[in-house]
């Protein structure tokens, strides 16, 4: 068994120890009540003993929340967590589906808005046109474990792309690459106009007319949908064009590669927690996990 104080470190979380404060400060009651709620169940009723009495947990919520990032950034199976800490493997699993679910409810942090999180495609539209902000969306496939043969649906993750067996997230950034929003994870197969389709994005075009968004050449269909606020890469002349268009066009296409690169940035920094390098598990989970990293990541921005 190691020394917690020593697991809480940055180099095991990922995250700065104000970071881990204002975690425990924030989801340690929503963990309480969820926490009660299941014994009310359990029970049929309220309580019949004073509070305090019965067995004590042989991991508090700090160290839980502790479990789940050094999870998340590290990917170190829940039996080698168990020994680190003193407890069984089946607690730490327990303890990093609790943990992991209130990480993905957080939503994503705004830099300039302390006290603000968005949640939905709708958050991340409204919060733009009232600020004037310019977003980028781009997507990234994170690789996964084959589906069982003879199952249905099982060509559905054999990304065109990649060749692999993946499941495909679409993520919202701001010109300084922070991360706004990213869905609920699709199969890998799906055309990345089509995920951000099934997001909602149209209704949001519709509804938010002053809003941009900056699209690489995977998003020529938004485009043509949405003039003027879907906005893509210029398209390249044609052959025989006179030089004076291509330079124009080089340097076009290359102001706006310049511009939308800062998605690009913030899908890196999800991609360096070694759970969305590949993802090992049961496919159901990694929705959460990857709102929770991105959502972790959002935070740097304002926490330090």
């Amino acid at each position: 068994m190691v020394d917690r104080a020593v697991l809480a470190h940055p180099l095991f979380t990922g995250i700065s120890t104000g970071h881990l404060a204002s975690l425990v400060e924030e989801l340690a009651r929503p963990w309480t009540v969820a926490a009660e709620g299941r014994r009310v169940r359990v029970r049929g009723g309220v309580r019949k003993r004073a509070p305090g009495a019965g067995a004590r947990y042989r991991l508090v919520f700090v160290d839980r929340l502790v479990v789940t990032l050094i999870h998340l950034r590290h990917d170190l199976p829940h039996a080698v967590l168990g020994v680190l800490f003193g407890v069984d493997r089946s607690t730490v699993t327990r303890a990093v589906g609790e943990v992991r679910r209130l990480l993905a409810e957080r939503g994503f942090a705004v830099s300039d808005r302390p006290g603000l999180r968005l949640r939905t495609l709708e958050d991340v539209f409204a919060y733009a046109q009232a600020e004037g902000v310019e977003l980028r969306l781009d997507a990234t496939e994170v690789q996964v474990r084959r589906p069982v043969a003879g199952r249905g649906g099982r060509r559905a993750f054999v990304s065109g792309k990649k060749k692999q067996n993946t499941m495909k997230a679409t993520v919202i950034a701001d010109h300084q690459g922070r991360t706004l929003w990213t869905d609920g994870l699709r199969p890998g197969r799906m055309h990345d106009a089509t995920a951000a389709r099934a997001a909602g994005i149209t209704g949001c075009f519709q509804h938010f007319d002053l809003v941009e968004v900056l699209f690489d050449d995977g998003y020529l269909g938004l485009s043509r949908d949405h003039p003027g606020q879907a906005v893509t890469p210029p398209r390249k002349p044609r052959p025989g064009a006179l030089p004076g268009r291509v330079e124009q066009w080089e340097c076009e296409r290359h102001g706006h590669s310049s511009d939308r690169i800062t998605v690009e940035h913030a899908l890196a920094d999800h991609k360096r927690w070694k759970q969305l390098m590949r993802w090992t598990h049961r496919r159901d989970r990694l929705p959460d996990t990857y709102r929770a990293i991105a959502g972790l990541v959002s935070d740097r921005t304002v926490i330090t």
